[in-house]
């Protein structure tokens, strides 16, 4: 289990787990997300941000999150990456991750256009920057389809849930 606490907010994550989430963010889009995340990470995940703009709080999880899974991603023994496909209707998205300590995030999603829960700007891009950041992740997100904003993200939140659960694996013995 690891976990995370820095002031505004706080986050616990079992790696070996059964996707079962207590997720608070502040932002129910966000939230809904994170908890598709654990679910196909099949990671326990209880996150909680206290209040504040919609803006911030979506940064601060992202990075409790990535906090949160830094030392699972190097652990004694495990992958350390993974990479994953996964669809939510119409919504493709490929997602690749290395825990190389070199974080970036490379994605071809643009969604600055997109007002998703009332809220301007790219949840995703926002999100995901802080949180590969934080992770120590090299994050590629490649949409291959989609046009329904909300399918696109169900769709990266799942890839890279499974993609997460793949890096923290462990890695196979020579002869098993």
């Amino acid at each position: 289990m690891a976990a995370t606490g820095q002031g505004r907010a706080s986050a616990r994550v079992n790696v070996a787990g059964r996707g079962e989430t207590n997720v608070a963010t502040g932002v129910p889009v966000l939230d809904h997300l994170l908890s598709s995340l654990a679910v196909y990470a099949s990671f326990d995940l209880a996150l909680e941000v206290a209040p504040g703009a919609p803006e911030a709080e979506i940064g601060i999880a992202g990075r409790s999150l990535g906090e949160a899974l830094a030392e699972p991603l190097r652990a004694e023994g495990v992958r350390g990456y993974g990479s994953a496909v996964m669809a939510a209707d119409e919504a493709l998205a490929h997602v690749v991750l290395e825990a190389s300590g070199r974080p970036l995030l490379v994605s071809n999603v643009d969604l600055s256009q997109a007002r998703i829960a009332g809220l301007a700007g790219d949840l995703a891009a926002r999100f995901l920057n802080e949180f590969a950041q934080a992770a120590g992740l090299t994050l590629h997100v490649r949409l291959v389809e989609g046009r329904d904003t909300q399918h696109v993200l169900e769709a990266i939140f799942k890839a890279l849930g499974v993609a997460l659960a793949q890096a923290c694996r462990p890695r196979k013995r020579e002869g098993e």
